[in-house]
């Protein structure tokens, strides 16, 4: 169970495996144990690292005065003491805009790229960060809205109740009953990912679930980074690479594959 700190956040992270380093970033209120599907499938390949960001997971709690801390400037502090200098990087929603901004701003650093469940904005919506309503006293097991289908819930109650245990950590529980206030810290980056995203380099595999309300978001990347692969899972939610994780890691698999070939 290894913590790092930085800076003044006391971080902690699960690493598995050996060779080409995979950083897999979760999702707003999730985890990086979340990510224990996409382990067991490239950990005797890979060296797959997750993370719990700030405020999440078993990580320490930020200032309840302070704004919410950039999740770019944390990744960077991360890759930085971890030692990876081109890094895979798998992020979903939360994580993806994590993994898309570090990209605008190191176009062709990663060795290569998988964001799903985010994308770029469609023309006329709004990019910005939406102010989290504070939760009730009484709320143990964190909600997780489209998340997740009612369809898996009902097949897969085991699995389902999993991920509702690993994320709703005492960490996370106090960033809800006190949310921070979200700042502008990322709004600019954000706004600005249609034009920059183009200039990335890095190879890109979006991937996105059917029944996604970001479906379009990530079309739209898609459509604005050259070269980059588009796969949609039929019938997956937000969480595609935990609800549909035989789908999605094939298609990583097969993609990493073929990144692999192309830069040896």
């Amino acid at each position: 169970m290894p913590w790092i700190e930085l800076e003044h956040a006391d971080i902690y992270y699960v690493e598995e495996g050996e060779g080409q380093p995979i950083v897999f970033l979760h999702g707003m209120s999730s985890c990086g144990e979340a990510w224990w599907q996409q382990f067991e499938r490239f950990r005797d390949r890979f060296r797959c690292i997750a993370y719990d960001s700030v405020n999440h997971g078993h990580s320490s709690n930020s200032p309840r005065d302070q704004d919410e801390p950039d999740r770019v400037d944390e990744l960077e502090r991360f890759l930085a003491a971890m030692g990876i200098e081109r890094p895979v990087l798998a992020g979903n929603s939360m994580g993806a805009n994590t993994l898309l901004r570090w990209a605008a701003r190191h176009p062709g650093d990663a060795l290569a790229l998988i964001p799903s469940g985010m994308g770029v904005a469609p023309e006329g919506e709004s990019a910005a960060p939406r102010q989290m309503d504070a939760l009730d006293s009484e709320t143990l097991f964190l909600p997780i809205g489209d998340s997740l289908t009612d369809g898996f819930k009902a097949a897969q109650p085991r699995m389902y109740e999993r991920y509702l245990r690993i994320r709703s950590t005492a960490t996370r529980i106090e960033a809800l009953r006190h949310p921070r206030p979200m700042g502008g810290f990322s709004l600019e980056e954000r706004q600005n990912l249609a034009s920059r995203a183009p200039a990335i380099t890095s190879p890109m595999c979006v991937i996105v679930g059917g029944l996604d309300r970001l479906a379009p978001w990530a079309a739209r990347l898609h459509e604005l980074v050259p070269g980059s692969e588009y796969h949609v899972i039929d019938g997956a939610p937000h969480n595609v690479y935990y609800e549909a994780a035989a789908e999605y890691n094939a298609f990583v698999d097969a993609f990493l594959s073929r990144v692999a070939l192309a830069t040896a």
